[in-house]
């Protein structure tokens, strides 16, 4: 049987990295340095051992300091670059500047996680869905952070989504690696700026698949969380999955995936 390719994956990696304080005053977030390379790098070489061979990367913040490291391809991935406006585009309007580089279908990830999960096989349950988006979950249940989603296992549905909201009914949270259909991005008005606001608007019409992950993350977007993905890339620690078997937490981290991309 031949393999069916991973569709283009859109990097959202326009944000200023608050975060992390004056550390990033004259680089952009994604090429801070993890050992003697930049987060970046470790990021694309995972995609392509998933089978990704197209990223398309939303920048901002210093964006051409990325184009000139990265450049045009990587680890065999073809790299090509979409520059946020001048005052940043928001995650959605970022992916609406780089719609015409994606494609009819694409993935959407954060600049600022590191997410072991089947990318291959997430985007051909999505796409076999025939639904206009996607999104991975994982079974948080609120031990770290709010859950901010509702999803069916039954029908593989996310049938609520919505950050900031406390409602025990939500026991699953967005893990960071999404999927939309181009036209997808017209549901919301061009004045949304938000990707949540879409998605939140998708599984309001039964419209966003879910695939359920069961590794952790990990991202750069605090100081803690930047020391502890280092140890984890570099060799210097282990990392658990994220659910025990008794649905207990572990090596929880320190906050949601894309939560300082702009």
């Amino acid at each position: 049987m031949t393999r069916q390719p991973v569709p283009t994956v859109c990097i959202l990696a326009g944000g200023l990295g608050t975060r992390l304080g004056d550390s990033l005053a004259s680089q952009p977030k994604c090429l801070v340095k993890i050992g003697d390379r930049p987060f970046l790098d470790y990021q694309l070489e995972l995609l392509a051992r998933h089978g990704v061979t197209n990223v398309v990367l939303c920048v901002g913040h210093l964006g051409d300091q990325v184009e000139e490291l990265i450049g045009t391809v990587r680890f065999g991935i073809t790299v090509r670059y979409s520059h946020d406006d001048p005052g940043l585009n928001g995650t959605l309007g970022a992916l609406r500047k780089a719609s015409p580089l994606l494609g009819d279908y694409f993935l959407v990830l954060y600049g600022d996680t590191y997410l072991r999960v089947d990318y291959a096989g997430f985007a051909r349950d999505w796409l076999a869905s025939d639904l206009a988006g996607g999104m991975t979950v994982l079974h948080n249940r609120g031990c770290w952070d709010t859950s901010n989603a509702v999803y069916s296992e039954q029908v593989r549905r996310v049938v609520r989504y919505e950050k900031g909201v406390a409602d025990p009914a939500m026991e699953w949270v967005d893990y960071g690696l999404g999927a939309l259909r181009r036209e997808s991005l017209g549901v919301v008005s061009e004045d949304e700026s938000d990707l949540a606001l879409l998605y939140r608007e998708l599984a309001a019409r039964k419209e966003l698949f879910g695939f359920e992950a069961t590794q952790r993350f990990f991202e750069i977007g605090t100081p803690a969380a930047l020391a502890e993905t280092t140890a984890f890339l570099t060799g210097d620690a282990e990392s658990p999955l994220l659910i025990t078997d008794e649905g207990l937490p572990m090596g929880q981290p320190t906050h949601r995936p894309g939560q300082d991309v702009a």
